[in-house]
């Protein structure tokens, strides 16, 4: 990858004009491996400063500067990967990726950021969907940076076996087992227009508190899993059965109680932001299949929901 040469005096930095074109890019692999915009937002920062750390003739030596800053990123990620397993393992309740808006209503990633235009952040395709990310989760490392980087980022293993520090014939296996985990996560082949009704049903019955209606839009084995961080009252662990999830959702009066329910997308899939006085304090992604609910996600950990507006 890297190519030495001698550097002419009058040739300019080519990693100026490659982190500006990259840095989505990076935004892009970061979050899909860490499913955190503010961890995924300082990966980037890091990637950036490994670069400037090198001297001028090093940095003109690096034939393809994207290449190289997609490299040192997902090193970076591989190495975070192993040390969240430990965070994750100390964390209060269920973890559950940051929730991502439509492009349309990004807004500061926490408080006293800069906003970002929105083509600089994430691209909303079926890889950043909720049940992806959650099965992403439950994948080792470098199942995990393999598979992102082959499937969804399309580096050749050659390329992907530099990243993760095996041989290409290791990194095929790795995605391989990660590409059987995901098949269940695959997006309902149901239209977008059909998904969104679900959602909707569903919160008319929640705000109604009509248990048998939201007992009806839930499948038998529907799980709603509640992610509130310890900061936050969520359910300590996920409620399983589409009845206990129902009396669930109906024991909090939602509306009713103040909280306002909008239809949002959500990770690119219809989803709910719940407002309290214009403050987002929950936000909900659901997984559909043939017009039932199978899981729900609810975020309310006020840490993963810094980059959703007030309304």
């Amino acid at each position: 990858m890297n190519h030495p040469s001698e550097p002419g005096h009058d040739r300019p930095d080519p990693g100026l004009s490659a982190i500006v074109r990259e840095r989505r890019q990076l935004t892009n692999l970061a979050y899909r491996l860490l499913g955190s915009l503010a961890d995924a937002e300082d990966v980037v920062q890091e990637t950036h400063a490994r670069w400037y750390a090198l001297s001028p003739r090093q940095r003109q030596a690096i034939d393809a500067p994207g290449a190289w800053l997609m490299t040192v990123a997902g090193r970076i990620c591989l190495d975070l990967l192993a040390s969240a397993r430990v965070r994750r393992e100390r964390y209060v309740g269920e973890w559950i990726p940051e929730p991502l808006p439509d492009r349309t209503e990004w807004t500061s990633v926490g408080p006293g950021a800069e906003s970002v235009d929105p083509a600089d952040r994430i691209t909303l395709d079926e890889s950043v969907s909720m049940a992806f990310l959650v099965v992403l989760e439950a994948m080792t490392p470098a199942e995990r940076v393999a598979f992102v980087l082959h499937d969804v980022f399309r580096y050749p293993f050659a390329e992907v076996a530099e990243i993760v520090g095996r041989s290409p014939a290791a990194c095929r296996q790795l995605a391989s087992s990660a590409r059987r985990r995901l098949r269940s996560t695959r997006p309902d082949p149901d239209s977008a227009a059909r998904r969104a009704g679900v959602v909707r049903a569903f919160k008319q019955a929640w705000e109604a508190q009509d248990i048998d209606a939201l007992i009806a839009l839930l499948a038998p084995d529907a799980t709603a899993t509640g992610d509130g961080g310890g900061l936050v009252t969520a359910a300590r662990h996920p409620v399983e059965g589409a009845e206990q999830v129902a009396r669930f959702f109906a024991d909090r009066p939602g509306a009713a109680s103040g909280v306002r329910l909008a239809e949002r997308t959500v990770n690119g899939q219809p989803g709910l932001v719940a407002r309290l006085g214009g403050v987002t304090v929950s936000v909900m992604a659901f997984d559909i299949t043939d017009g039932r609910i199978d899981h729900i996600w609810a975020v309310l950990n006020p840490d993963k929901l810094h980059s959703w507006p007030a309304g």
